[in-house]
């Protein structure tokens, strides 16, 4: 029997053991609540953006927020110290340790053939993105901007349209190209100064600029690891973008597609099936790597699921980064169930930068998403070039509804 001085320090040394690991359990936890997180690029600079971690019965969830964005990933892995967090449809991660304060690890994009890494820490219980005040600005941006994002090398150019509004400090809204958009940018102006930044698994992206009045100059707009791009933009409510149905054609001679792929469950598709014949057909080329592709597809699954009783069929196909089949019917299968897809997506086996071996009709092909829109004949009635998403506000509104009375219009004609 031990000596009675010796019991009690030896319960006193298990009661601080274990006062001493429940502190440090609780103080490197991944709670429930907004997070501020920063990425930090090649250069030194950081992006910050928000996300929300939920528990409902120790099950966590967690909403990566970008302006009225709320992407929802619920792959988190928590193993004492550390959090993995897998990232939806992009095939990236996040591998950190945690701390008393948040986490601090890296954020992971895995490539064809290579993986990039970019440092990342975060803090709990912080809901401020760039400036924890949020006091009125004399900086009015709300409205339209003609813009002009030019690379360091003035090698490219692209013109814009920026779309902003602005509550006090807050601004929200995106950039328009011919392509595409830049989704949900969120940010704010201090000083004279305009920040805004967006993540969501794929893009990593901060535009910096000077507000002189109705000008914007001195732009940064840094991408990834290591692009930085210079940009501009002067206020313009007239600024416009050539018409997106214009961009792509059919080469002269051609009136229709012919293909024939494998979906995701290994059925032959085809046009001349005759689940098409005599239907408006939707063919969507995308790629489960394309942050618009994600957008356009969730909005043609409840656009299928509207239509496909009056006369609707869509069709995805995907091009992959990879001419890999099994990889990328993995990435296209997270797709699917992602946005609870009901049409079929095909495989086509070709990459991203393949399109035009895959559809010799085509004349030229300019960006992901792009749709082509058939009539009950068969042949091809209009190909729309980009897709402009919910981050655009009623440039998103007006396209659906131009986009649907289209269809409508097609499926009353004879």
């Amino acid at each position: 029997m031990l000596p009675k001085n010796v019991h009690k320090l030896a319960v006193l040394l298990s009661f601080l053991t274990v006062t001493i690991l429940s502190c440090r359990n609780k103080n490197k936890d991944f709670p429930a609540g907004t997070w501020r997180a920063t990425i930090q690029n090649e250069s030194g600079t950081e992006v910050p953006f928000n996300f929300e971690v939920t528990d409902s019965s120790g099950v966590k969830k967690l909403y990566i927020l970008n302006a009225d964005d709320r992407l929802l990933v619920d792959d988190i892995q928590v193993n004492n110290d550390s959090v993995n967090i897998r990232l939806p449809l992009f095939d990236s991660e996040i591998k950190a340790a945690l701390t008393s304060d948040g986490f601090k690890g890296k954020w992971i994009r895995h490539l064809v053939d290579n993986d990039v890494a970019m440092e990342i820490k975060a803090r709990k219980n912080v809901s401020y993105r760039f400036f924890k005040d949020n006091p009125d600005s004399p900086n009015q941006l709300s409205g339209r901007w003609s813009t002009t994002i030019i690379s360091q090398d003035n090698s490219d150019t692209t013109i814009a349209v920026g779309e902003f509004r602005q509550e006090k400090s807050r601004v929200t809204g995106s950039f328009l190209t011919s392509t595409g958009d830049y989704r949900f940018l969120e940010g704010a102006v201090s000083s004279g100064r305009l920040f805004l930044s967006a993540f969501d698994g794929s893009n990593c992206m901060l535009f910096t600029g000077t507000i002189d009045g109705n000008t914007i100059t001195d732009g940064k707009f840094y991408s990834g690891l290591s692009t930085v791009r210079n940009w501009s933009a002067r206020r313009d409510e007239q600024a416009i973008l050539p018409d997106a149905y214009t961009l792509t054609n059919l080469k002269p001679g051609y009136s229709n597609l012919s293909f024939r792929f494998f979906d995701l469950d290994d059925n032959p598709i085809s046009l001349t099936d005759p689940r098409y014949e005599g239907k408006v057909v939707i063919v969507s080329f995308l790629g489960s790597w394309c942050p618009n592709c994600m957008d356009e597809t969730a909005y043609l699954t409840n656009f299928y699921k509207a239509y496909k009783d009056k006369g609707v069929e869509v069709i995805g196909l995907a091009y992959e980064r990879t001419n890999d089949i099994e990889r990328s019917k993995k990435s296209l299968e997270q797709l699917r169930k992602r946005f609870n897809v009901s049409y079929p997506i095909l495989l086509t086996g070709y990459t991203n930068k393949e399109v035009l071996k895959s559809m010799p009709e085509l004349n030229e092909f300019k960006a992901f998403p792009t749709t082509i829109i058939i009539d009950k004949q068969g042949k091809v009635n209009k190909i729309h070039t980009g897709f402009s998403g919910p981050g655009t506000g009623k440039h998103y509104t007006e396209y659906v509804n131009e986009f649907e009375n289209h269809i409508n219009n097609l499926l009353a004609a004879k």
